[in-house]
């Protein structure tokens, strides 16, 4: 058996490796050894273990998503607690993710104040935000953490993932935004962001979004 270490890994930018027959106990050596401050992004479930090395496209995109959900929170006057790209792991689940964005919003109370999450007690996020543009998001982690509605973000499309009796269903719109187009909202604000750039964006979405409301 040949044994490598992890500073021996050169994944380049936009490139994944997966592992796999990952015990949990090497998944945790690994979360550990890498600690918190890293490029790489982690997701594990049941054994297999991906990591990637995310594009700039990927890191800008994720970016404008997150706050274009940070502004929908603010203008419907909705609490909310972000989590960011937390790790969200359960031994008994065998699983693990980082999402991209993530935020409590219902459990938003329960959340409040909290530095670290244990999620033997602590709920999943109610909303995971992933950008998929050289990888695919590992649903089942996602629906083996229970996480109720996860946005995935792919060639200029969201889809949205509602949690239905344990499984993911695709749904046109978002429950937690219920009468807003978030499915076209998203899209075209970020197709917007690649000319405008991100802060004359942003300001366009808030205006955008004062009107419906309004209206």
């Amino acid at each position: 058996m040949v044994t490598l270490q992890l500073r021996q890994l050169d994944i380049p930018l936009g490139q994944r490796l997966l592992l796999h027959d990952v015990s949990w106990s090497e998944f945790e050596a690994i979360l550990a050894e890498l600690g918190e401050h890293r490029a790489a992004r982690l997701a594990y479930n049941q054994g297999s273990l991906e990591m990637r090395m995310p594009l700039p496209e990927h890191e800008v995109n994720k970016e404008l998503i997150g706050d274009m959900v940070k502004i929908l929170l603010e203008e419907l006057e909705i609490d909310c607690e972000c989590f960011g790209s937390t790790t969200f792991k359960r031994e008994t689940k065998k699983s693990g993710v980082e999402p991209d964005q993530c935020f409590y919003i219902q459990n938003h109370q329960a959340m409040r104040g909290k530095r670290r999450v244990d999620l033997t007690v602590d709920p999943p996020p109610d909303l995971a935000i992933e950008i998929d543009v050289t990888s695919k998001t590992q649903l089942d982690a996602y629906e083996a953490l229970q996480v109720p509605e996860l946005w995935r973000y792919e060639n200029n499309q969201l889809r949205i993932n509602v949690l239905q009796n344990g499984k993911y269903v695709d749904f046109p719109s978002s429950p937690i935004f219920p009468g807003l187009p978030i499915v076209e909202l998203i899209a075209e604000f970020v197709e917007r962001g690649i000319t405008l750039g991100r802060s004359p964006t942003l300001r366009a979405f808030r205006d955008r979004i004062r009107r419906a409301i309004v209206n």
